[in-house]
């Protein structure tokens, strides 16, 4: 199977199982319902569902029922993004290529609706058909990835506070490996922990997953300057207009690129010691530093 259609596969996994785990839009209360759909159904990538079962399968192949686990991911990520695009916070009407989740059902609802994603995502862990052990560890490692002390929302904090100060590469790194790193790695160890890895297998993806959760953020942040809002699918150039502390405000578009195809190679030899079964994992990091939105 070809990198691309390996990617598509995996891809309509993802779709099918979050149809699956969140409940259908008739369900009462059907507003809630139609608003976590609304944003979680918008057309994302899955990036992170995709590096977990990757993960997954360098460790032990086939790894069933990883796309349920991995949901979990997807589940927090776009809680997170409602909650980011709401007035309070960075205030945007696009997410996704289409009107924000607050636009559509009002600000009270869209609080609702990721509140729910968050909660759910804590659900499906839970009931997945692992030891007790393993399950509890999985727990774990998505609630510290997204929690407040290095994790998605300490690192929202910190981008919060920097807004207007002078960009400097301290203040970067303290917003980014917590704000988008965190997850991304998590995403590969969650998909490590859930096939039963070994130390060293777990050490190797976690160095992958930091070099590739930097590589991300940092494509991210020269996209926002060189695409346009359609290209995105989000508003585009609002990182410069909010003054945030961005990799290209620290070090300039050319050598923000040159560290992205750095953090690419490092997570490439990361994976020396699996051998072929991580060859999906250097696909998708492959697709995360040259992608164009």
């Amino acid at each position: 199977m070809t990198p691309d259609r390996y990617i598509v596969h995996q891809q309509q996994r993802v779709e099918a199982a979050l149809d699956r785990v969140v409940p259908p839009e008739s369900q009462e209360p059907s507003v809630i319902h139609r608003a976590m759909r609304y944003s979680l159904f918008a057309g994302g990538k899955r990036i992170r569902p995709l590096l977990a079962i990757a993960s997954a399968e360098a460790v032990f192949e086939p790894a069933a029922g990883i796309e349920t686990a991995a949901c979990s991911l997807e589940l927090i990520h776009t809680y997170s993004l409602i909650h980011d695009d709401l007035p309070a916070l960075d205030n945007d009407d696009l997410r996704r290529g289409r009107p924000t989740c607050h636009k559509v059902f009002g600000e009270a609802i869209a609080i609702l609706a990721g509140d729910a994603l968050l909660t759910l995502a804590f659900q499906v862990l839970s009931q997945l058909e692992l030891d007790a052990e393993r399950r509890v560890r999985l727990v774990r490692e998505l609630a510290a990835a997204s929690g407040t002390v290095g994790g998605m929302i300490g690192g929202q904090v910190n981008d919060l506070e920097g807004e207007g100060k002078a960009p400097t590469p301290r203040l970067l790194e303290s917003i980014h490996h917590a704000k988008t790193g965190a997850l991304l790695r998590a995403s590969v160890r969650l998909g490590a922990i859930y096939a039963g890895a070994d130390c060293e297998q777990l050490k190797a993806l976690s160095e992958f997953g930091s070099h590739i959760g930097l590589a991300f953020q940092i494509v991210d942040d020269v996209l926002d300057v060189e695409q346009p809002s359609e290209a995105l699918g989000k508003t585009a150039g609002k990182d410069a207009r909010q003054q945030k502390i961005t990799f290209p405000a620290v070090y300039g578009l050319e050598r923000s690129r040159e560290m992205a195809e750095q953090e690419r190679l490092a997570a490439h030899l990361a994976l020396a010691g699996l051998g072929v079964r991580a060859q999906r994992l250097k696909n998708l990091a492959d697709l995360i530093v040259r992608r164009h939105a």
